[in-house]
């Protein structure tokens, strides 16, 4: 089943895909999606049986489908890979960061590069959606409290981000966290076992034609630490909660590692793809999307 968010006045409803994405069914607000899942999850099945209500996703505005008031925790170097061509050692413990749901924009929606940024580099990840309390947990109860996956790009404005030792700010770029539709967990399967994450690129060459590439081609078998294993390690400071979002790292092939450096800027275009899980795009624009 897949879920996402569509604007309802200054509300998030959330509803599940119905006809594969052409339309959504209107469930409620996302703060009472999340506050009581196994309940809405039944509902959400059942409205998908019968379909009552179905809305055109092309008529609605999406939006991000988890609560605002969610944790947004990402994982720097968290695959080999990565972690190789950045020339970095292997962290020993989950290297976090954390991001606002006010960065996050959905599939679709303009990606700005802000000013002074020679462009945003692209990070296809994979996102995490916790659908139980997790504190002080093993592991496997951390897997088992996952809600569902989605794709994720974390663009990075890698200027900001490199005058600093933390990354707060070159990760927080106006609406730099495209997060596609949530695909519940029962249809992906545990991510240790291997999902293929491919992030292409669109560009316009210098004779006007359009040029697409595989950028990153990785596999989530790749990662570090586990999708249950950095759960684990931070419910045993915080309490996760369902609705927080869990960014889980990149694999290599990022712009910033290249020689020379590449970005995404205004005209590109770029797609992460997951799966089984799914994909997010994003057209790039210059600052003035800003507004």
């Amino acid at each position: 089943m897949r879920i996402v968010g569509f604007r309802d006045g200054n509300r998030t409803i959330v509803g599940p895909l119905a006809d594969g994405t052409a339309a959504v069914v209107p469930l409620g607000p996302v703060e009472d999606f999340y506050a009581d899942l196994p309940t809405w999850r039944a509902r959400a099945e059942q409205a998908l049986g019968d379909q009552a209500g179905a809305r055109p996703v092309d008529a609605l505005t999406l939006a991000p489908p988890i609560p605002p008031a969610a944790r947004v925790l990402c994982v720097g170097l968290n695959y080999r890979a990565h972690a190789a061509e950045t020339g970095i050692e292997p962290p020993r413990y989950p290297n976090l960061f954390g991001r606002w749901t006010v960065s996050l924009t959905v599939d679709g929606a303009p990606a700005p590069v802000p000013a002074g940024e020679r462009g945003l580099d692209w990070e296809g990840e994979l996102g995490v959606v916790v659908g139980a309390d997790l504190a002080d947990v093993d592991e496997a109860a951390a897997l088992a409290g996952v809600f569902g996956y989605a794709a994720f790009n974390d663009l990075s404005a890698r200027r900001a981000q490199g005058r600093s030792p933390l990354w707060t700010v070159g990760k927080n770029a106006d609406y730099s966290g495209p997060l596609g539709p949530v695909v519940t967990a029962d249809e992906v399967g545990d991510p240790a076992d291997g999902l293929r994450v491919r992030t292409t690129i669109r560009t316009r060459a210098d004779d006007g034609s359009t040029v697409e590439e595989l950028v990153q081609d990785g596999d989530t078998s790749d990662m570090i630490f586990t999708v249950g294993q950095v759960l684990a390690y931070l419910s045993r400071t915080l309490t996760l909660h369902p609705g927080d979002l869990l960014v889980t790292g990149t694999p290599a092939g990022v712009g910033y590692s290249r020689k020379p450096p590449r970005y995404l800027v205004p005209g590109d275009w770029v797609r992460v793809e997951i799966d089984r899980v799914g994909s997010v795009a994003t057209p790039i624009v210059d600052a003035a999307g800003r507004g």
